[in-house]
C-alpha cells in the first residue's frame, strides 16, 4: 500500500511508520531493519554512554543506506554530549522525550536533522510546534514504558485539530486496523513499539519476546503512579512488588527497586524481576517476524480495512 503523507515526504521514507525508540531494545540492528523495510528505524539512546551510541549509529550506517534516527531522552545527565555527537554523526532525524528540546533545535536544524517530539497533551504539542518541531508524536497511555493520561483515540484528533505540523499517532497500534484508525483520526503517520519488539532483528532476550506473544488483553499494568512518572509494563513479580510500594507511597524504595531492571529484562531475560516495558498492544502480537514483513502486513491490512470500510459506507 503506497500511502504518501507529509510525514513520508519529510523523512524521505516509503511508509508512514516510525519505530519506537525503546531503550535497551531499539538497537542498530532493529533500526536498520525497519528502515530497510520502508519505515523510519530509531536507535533508542536511553542513558547510553556517548561512545557506545556513536558505535550504534555507525553500525546502523553499515546495515542500511536508508534514513534512520535516534531517540533522545532529554533528562539524561549527559544529554548535551549525546546531542553534540548525534549532530556530528549526522543522523536523519531525532525523536525526543522527557524534556524540552528547544535549546538544541537550532543546532539540529542547521545539520538538517528532523526533530519529532513525543507529547502526551495538546498544550505541550503546541509548545513544541512553536519552537520549531517538524512533527509531534502523540503517545497515548496504551503505550509501553513512560506514559501520560490520555488515550491515543482521544489525543490524536485533538492534536490534528490544533497543529499545522504533521501528527504521528502512538500507543496501542500493532496491526493494519490500528493504522487505519490512526489515519481516520487525523494522523499522518504512526509510531510502533511493542510490535517491533517481536521483530526477528530485535536483539532483546527471546524470553521477553515469548512473554509478549503470550500476552492477553489485561496482562499489562501501570506502575509507579506515586513517583509522578507512571510506567506501563507486562505484569510480573517486579510489577507486583512495585504496586505494593506504590500503594504505600514509598517512592524512594520504588526508584531503588527499579534501577537496572529494564536491562535485566531485555538483555538478561529476567522475566520475573526485570521491567517488561510493553504496551497494551502486546495482546495483538501473535508471532515473531522480520521487521519488513511486519511493515508490509500492517500496510496491506490497513489498505484492506480502509477499502472495505469505504465500500460499506457508500453501500457498494
Amino acid at each position: 500500500m503506497a500511502l504518501k503523507t507529509r510525514l513520508t515526504e519529510l523523512l524521505g521514507i516509503e511508509y508512514p511508520i516510525i519505530q519506537g525508540g525503546m531503550a535497551w531494545t531499539a538497537t542498530a540492528e532493529l533500526a536498520a531493519a525497519v528502515s530497510n523495510g520502508g519505515g523510519l528505524g530509531i536507535i533508542g539512546a536511553g542513558h547510553m554512554p556517548t561512545e557506545i551510541l556513536r558505535d550504534e549509529i555507525r553500525r546502523a550506517k553499515t546495515l542500511t543506506d536508508k534514513p534512520f534516527g535516534v531517540n533522545l531522552m532529554l533528562l539524561t545527565p549527559h544529554i548535551e554530549e549525546l546531542v553534540a555527537m548525534v549532530i556530528e554523526e549526522g543522523v536523519d532525524a531525532v525523536t525526543t522525550g522527557a524534556g524540552n528540546p528547544g535549546k538544541y533545535m537550532a543546532a539540529l536544524k542547521a545539520r538538517d536533522i528532523k526533530v519529532l517530539t513525543v507529547v502526551p497533551s495538546v498544550a505541550l504539542a503546541k509548545r513544541m510546534e512553536s519552537i520549531g518541531a517538524d512533527a509531534v508524536i502523540g503517545e497515548g497511555m496504551e503505550a509501553g514504558g513512560h506514559i501520560g493520561e490520555l488515550t491515543t483515540m482521544v489525543l490524536t484528533p485533538q492534536l490534528a485539530d490544533a497543529l499545522e505540523i504533521p501528527v504521528v499517532a502512538a500507543g496501542g497500534i500493532a496491526d493494519g486496523r490500528g493504522v487505519a484508525a490512526a489515519f481516520a483520526l487525523g494522523a499522518e503517520g504512526i509510531q510502533v513499539g511493542t510490535r517491533f519488539m517481536c521483530a526477528e532483528e530485535c536483539t532483546i532476550h527471546p524470553d521477553v519476546k515469548d512473554r509478549i506473544v503470550k500476552a492477553k488483553d489485561r496482562d499489562t499494568v501501570v506502575t509507579g503512579h506515586s513517583t509522578g512518572h507512571p510506567v506501563r509494563v507486562i505484569k510480573n513479580k517486579l510489577s507486583r512488588e512495585i504496586g505494593k510500594l506504590d500503594r504505600e507511597n514509598r517512592v524512594d524504595e520504588i526508584e531503588a527497586l527499579g534501577t537496572g531492571k529494564l536491562a535485566a529484562a531485555m538483555r538478561d531475560g529476567d522475566i520475573n524481576m526485570g521491567s517488561l516495558m510493553a504496551g497494551q498492544a502486546a495482546a495483538l502480537v501473535c508471532s515473531i517476524q522480520p521487521a519488513a514483513e511486519i511493515i508490509q502486513d500492517m500496510m496491506s491490512d490497513a489498505a484492506r480495512v480502509m477499502g472495505s470500510q469505504a465500500a460499506s459506507i457508500v453501500g457498494e
